[in-house]
């Protein structure tokens, strides 16, 4: 072989040894473990596995050793780490959200994102041994902390994201490391099993400096109850629009809403939209209209959900536990825009009925139909209704207004309407209203709103 002038032997050997080096290097990726079915069914035991992904190793993660933090040169202690903690998993199949996850975090701050494999241990038709090794994960992870400590890693900064049995693992590293990690985020945290048992044995509020969850299943796979500083009721945290509705739909039906908290998550993490979520006994009364005053929060306003919810944490931390709620669309962007419906009529006798309103502006259009119950309009009397669009107008100049009843067999109304007033919850907008129209039953009435005067504010 003839070598070119300028290239000695020596040149080309260190050449074609830098590309071999890169070669073993790009091999020795590692992921998460791939069990099957039959795994699940004989039952596995119990193995961590720490992967750890960076900004310069965002595609490649490498398996860190429990004990030689020098082995992994990229594993910069001085950066802030985000354990994901995945939970059950009832065929051996590792969750299909991870890598995702794992690379919006990534995008959104410079930290080590260790992904905790527990595949093995997590994969048993057996539900109840998946249960018993979340107590061993935990003690294997805080080790694997304390370790980290001693190497001059700072507990403020660790942030551990659970999803269902991981958001218990979580609580138990969080309780043996006496409440001292910085953030644990829960997602949909598991119910079975843990619902009715004492805080030692599931996550509660004192297991972090905070504590945020997610509920999504609370009537199947998830916990109904508060677990952290503030609880978000998605959709009131059952029947997540867009799951299946029947079992016919095979293994969707039973994971959707449930699986529903990762991808609300991950959707915080893109900065797409912001879900703005309010504090409120119950669901009913929110959907009522009853809970749309954020006072206790200031200036910051409402909370919202997801990744940024951290910056209400001082506030949070002095109201005690609260609980909140926010509406989503079936699909992404899964944010809703939220409005305050303020209705008076002068009708004689008082009318139960439904209200869909719709926006115009800017070429789009938004709607929003207001009818999980009947609202009653009587003479007078400023009847409120939430009203949560599938999409946020910027400038409204038109707006769309249609009464109904469902009765198809009665006469049809009308609605006078004295006045209605349409406030925007999310944002600081000044209130439309529109003054003395007539909504026929089941038809629609289009205005243009206008700037709502001082004494209807």
């Amino acid at each position: 072989m003839r070598l070119a002038s300028s290239m000695s032997l020596w040149q080309f050997l260190t050449l074609l040894l830098g590309i071999t080096l890169h070669t073993c290097k790009a091999e020795k990726c590692d992921d998460l473990i791939d069990l099957h079915l039959a795994d699940a069914i004989i039952g596995t035991s119990l193995k961590i596995r720490l992967l750890l992904y960076t900004r310069e190793s965002i595609d490649c993660g490498s398996l860190l050793s429990h004990t030689n933090f020098s082995a992994e040169p990229r594993f910069n202690l001085s950066r802030p780490t985000t354990f994901i903690i995945h939970g059950y998993r009832p065929t051996g199949s590792p969750p299909v959200w991870a890598h995702e996850i794992t690379e919006l975090h990534l995008a959104r701050e410079d930290v080590n994102v260790i992904l905790v494999d527990w595949n093995c241990g997590a994969a048993n038709v057996n539900y109840l041994k998946a249960v018993e090794n979340t107590h061993k994960a935990g003690e294997n992870l805080t080790a694997f902390l304390k370790l980290m400590k001693e190497h001059g890693a700072s507990m403020d900064d660790i942030h551990m994201i659970g999803v269902s049995l991981g958001a218990h693992i979580a609580g138990f590293v969080g309780a043996n490391l006496n409440g001292t990690i910085g953030w644990i985020t829960a997602l949909d945290p598991a119910g079975p099993q843990f619902t009715g048992a004492p805080p030692e044995d599931r996550l509660d509020p004192t297991d972090a400096q905070f504590v945020d969850a997610l509920h999504t299943d609370i009537d199947a796979l998830g916990y109904r109850g508060a677990l952290g500083h503030i609880d978000f009721y998605a959709n009131g945290g059952t029947d997540q629009p867009g799951c299946p509705k029947t079992i016919f739909s095979g293994t969707a039906y039973f994971k959707c809403d449930h699986q529903r908290s990762v991808y609300l998550y991950c959707e915080s993490l893109k900065r797409i939209c912001t879900s703005r979520a309010f504090p409120c006994t119950n669901y009913k009364d929110f959907q009522d209209g009853k809970c749309t005053s954020c006072e206790q929060f200031g200036d910051a306003g409402c909370p919202v959900f997801g990744y940024d919810v951290v910056k209400y944490k001082n506030i949070l931390l002095t109201l005690g536990q609260t609980k909140n709620f926010f509406i989503t669309n079936e699909k992404a962007p899964y944010c809703k825009s939220n409005y305050r419906l303020d209705v008076v009529v002068w009708n004689q006798e008082e009318h139960w009925g439904y209200i869909t309103v719709k926006l115009h502006g800017n070429g789009t259009n938004a709607v929003a139909t207001i009818d999980h119950r009947a609202a009653q309009f009587k003479k007078f009397t400023e009847t409120k209704l939430l009203a949560h669009f599938d999409t946020d107008i910027k400038s409204v100049n038109k707006m769309t207004l249609m009464f109904s009843t469902g009765n198809i067999f009665k006469p049809k109304y009308k609605l006078r309407v004295l006045w209605v007033r349409l406030t925007h919850l999310d944002r600081v907008d000044r209130p439309l209203c529109r003054y003395d129209l007539i909504l026929e039953e089941s038809k629609e009435v289009s205005f243009t709103p206008l700037p709502c005067q001082e004494s209807n504010f």
